[in-house]
């Protein structure tokens, strides 16, 4: 019986290690992989096997350094505005079209609607796009708001909805409504605390006051 538990603790540590490889993210990756570290460390320690249990704890002590870093950087974001017919914006859409549609099903970019389009720059690295419209006057529509893989870790959103939220209260908005296209993409309006309305949109109203 000892045996059997000790062989499912090295095939769930397999199998977490194995999960970790098909992150695109670099956060959850680091995560899931210390995670099968771990648990393969424990395993190697347990059938006496001293190389496999140091070697994974090696890898434990580089997963939390680079945890560490990354936590714990200090990142510049800028925003990068562009035409409606850029270029690269419209290459751009076209490169990241099927993880769009993942994430914004049935997008279709009309250049003419745009009120808003930036670039979303971390330390001068494109990690995202920002598309929206003026609706009703003071409500500012999303239309996209994509973060490439590498960088699907909140802090987007949260420079845009909370360190841009003066530039959007000074172009005349009061309001940012979006729809929640996607199960993901609800899931990432409701951590940065927009409500969903009775016509099943999602709304955060900008706090003049901050």
């Amino acid at each position: 019986m000892e045996i059997n538990i000790l062989q499912w603790i090295g095939y769930a540590a397999s199998i977490i290690i194995a999960l970790s490889m098909t992150m695109n993210s670099i956060v959850k990756f680091r995560w899931i992989n210390l995670a099968g570290a771990l648990t393969f460390s424990t395993y190697g320690f347990l059938i006496g096997a001293l190389p496999v249990g140091f070697l994974n704890g090696f890898i434990v002590c580089v997963d939390v350094y680079y945890l560490f870093t990354i936590y714990s950087k200090k990142e510049i974001f800028e925003t990068l505005e562009v035409r409606a017919d850029n270029k690269y914006l419209l290459r751009f859409l076209e490169f990241h079209n099927k993880e769009i549609e993942k994430f914004f099903p049935g997008f279709t970019y009309v250049p003419e609607m745009n009120t808003i389009s930036f670039f979303i720059l971390r330390n001068t690295a494109v990690a995202g796009l920002f598309l929206a419209h003026r609706e009703d006057n003071n409500v500012l529509k999303v239309g996209l708001d994509y973060v490439v893989p590498e960088y699907r870790d909140f802090k987007n959103g949260r420079f845009i909805y909370l360190r841009l939220r003066r530039k959007f209260i000074d172009d005349g908005f009061d309001i940012v409504k979006a729809s929640g296209r996607s199960e993901k993409y609800t899931k990432y309006l409701k951590k940065l605390d927009f409500k969903e309305d009775n016509a099943g949109m999602f709304v955060k109203v900008l706090d003049k006051t901050k």
